[in-house]
C-alpha cells in the first residue's frame, strides 16, 4: 500500500511540475561568427517542453539579461507549465551574447524558429511566435521586423521590452549589442520602431508606466509604429511594477496580464 501510494505521488508530482525539457544544440558544428569564443558562451541551446495535448500553437522565448547574461527562469523556464497547460509547446533559447559580433543573438533567433519549424508535424505545430523580455523583448522584436519568408514568426509576445537604439533605450543593452560609439546605421537597423512594416506579425506587449531601466517610451514608440502599419497590437500597461517582473508572483499584476494575454492567444488560434 504504501510503495502503490509513493508511486502515486511521484506521477502527481512529475505531472504538477512538468516534464524535463528536450534540450537541442541550436548549430550543427561552429555557430556563425563564434571566432574567439569557447565552452558555454559559443554555444546556443533551445529548451522545449511539449504539452500533452498541443493545441498547435508554439512560442520561443527569449530571457532578458541586457544582452550580457539571461534571466533563464523567471523569464523563461518558469513559465513552462503555464504555457504547456494551455496546450502551447513552449521552447526558451539560450542565446549567445553579442561579444562583438551584433547579428549573433538574431542569428540565434532566427535558427531557433527554423527548428521549431523543422519539427512543427512531429510537435503538432501550426503557428510560431517569438516572446522576450527586456533586451530579449528587443531580439524578439528584431525577429519580428527583421526576417524572412523561413524565418518570420506568426506572434510576438514582449515583456517591457527595450525596442529602440536611440535616446530612449537601454543604456547597457546598445553598448553591449553595438559597442560603446555605435554606427549610426546600426543605431537605425536596431531600433525596431524604425522596421515595422505591414509584414510584422501581431504583437501583445506588457510595460510598467514606472519603469527605470527601459523607459515606456520603447512600447508606445512601437505600438505606434504597428498602428501605423495595420499590424493588430495589444498593449498593456501597468501603473506600478518596475522593471523585470516576468513570471514573479510579487508583481501585483500578474493575474490581469496572464489573463490578458491567455485570451489574445486563444483568439489568434481560432
Amino acid at each position: 500500500m504504501k510503495t502503490a501510494l509513493l508511486t502515486m505521488f511521484l506521477t502527481v508530482s512529475v505531472f504538477v511540475c512538468g516534464q524535463r525539457p528536450l534540450e537541442i544544440s541550436l548549430w550543427q558544428g561552429q555557430a556563425p561568427n563564434s571566432n574567439g569564443l569557447s565552452g558555454k558562451d559559443a554555444q546556443s541551446t533551445l529548451f522545449v517542453y511539449l504539452p500533452s495535448n498541443p493545441n498547435g500553437m508554439a512560442i520561443v522565448a527569449c530571457p532578458g539579461g541586457g544582452y550580457a547574461g539571461l534571466a533563464m527562469e523567471h523569464e523563461g523556464t518558469d513559465m513552462a507549465d503555464w504555457f504547456n497547460a494551455q496546450g502551447i509547446t513552449y521552447a526558451v533559447l539560450k542565446y549567445r551574447m553579442p561579444n562583438g559580433h551584433n547579428d549573433v543573438p538574431l542569428s540565434d533567433a532566427h535558427q531557433a524558429i527554423r527548428l521549431m519549424k523543422q519539427h512543427a508535424s512531429e510537435w503538432g505545430i501550426r503557428q510560431i511566435g517569438i516572446m522576450g523580455s527586456s533586451a530579449g523583448g528587443h531580439l524578439a522584436s528584431t525577429a519580428a521586423t527583421h526576417f524572412d519568408e523561413e524565418t518570420r514568426p506568426d506572434f510576438q509576445i514582449l515583456f517591457y521590452p527595450v525596442i529602440t537604439m536611440r535616446e530612449s533605450t537601454h543604456a547597457g543593452s546598445r553598448e553591449n549589442l553595438l559597442g560603446k560609439q555605435p554606427d549610426p546605421t546600426l543605431i537605425e537597423e536596431f531600433s525596431n520602431e524604425l522596421q515595422v512594416t505591414p509584414q510584422t506579425p501581431p504583437a501583445f506587449i506588457m510595460h510598467s508606466s514606472d519603469d527605470r531601466s527601459v523607459p515606456i517610451a520603447n512600447s508606445l514608440k512601437y505600438t505606434e509604429a504597428l498602428v501605423e502599419n495595420g499590424v493588430p497590437v495589444s498593449l498593456h500597461v501597468y501603473p506600478v511594477g518596475g522593471h523585470g517582473w516576468g513570471y514573479r508572483d510579487k508583481f501585483i499584476y500578474k493575474r490581469q496580464w496572464t489573463g490578458e494575454l491567455e485570451k489574445w492567444l486563444r483568439m489568434l488560434n481560432r
